[in-house]
């Protein structure tokens, strides 16, 4: 079985949330005549959030304690969910709240990414 690196499921989930919140309100703003409002819901939302920085969190972990003991990611990923927590309460300002999170997030994942491969691949060079 190949192994699947932790960033790249954290990118991809990245990018999943982005499209999903450009997208989905455009396909669910009907939904609101049946009494579902899953968009703009604090408690779901927040809850989104939450898994999202549970998840990334556990993705960079593996990077800093087994290669590369640098800060950068997580202080990117950080910056990142700040910035979406930041959204949730200034809803005026979550167009322009939400591309920072989502390019903070992902850098998050590519440095840890490339960090990790620095370290493997010096680790090769000496052997």
């Amino acid at each position: 079985m190949k192994w699947i690196n932790a960033d790249f499921i954290g990118i991809g989930a990245s990018l999943a949330c982005a499209i999903h919140c450009a997208i989905l309100p455009l396909f669910l703003s009907g939904l609101s005549i049946f009494g579902v409002n899953i968009i703009h819901n604090f408690w779901f939302e927040t809850g989104m959030i939450g898994l999202a920085f549970l998840i990334g969190i556990l993705s960079l972990r593996h990077g800093f304690s087994m290669h590369h003991r640098s800060p950068v990611p997580f202080l990117l990923f950080t910056g990142g969910i700040l910035f979406l927590f930041a959204k949730q309460y200034w809803h005026d300002y979550e167009l322009i709240l939400l591309p920072f999170a989502l390019i903070l997030i992902v850098s998050a994942h590519i440095f840890n990414f490339r960090y990790t491969r620095i370290v493997l691949d010096a680790g090769k060079s000496t052997k």
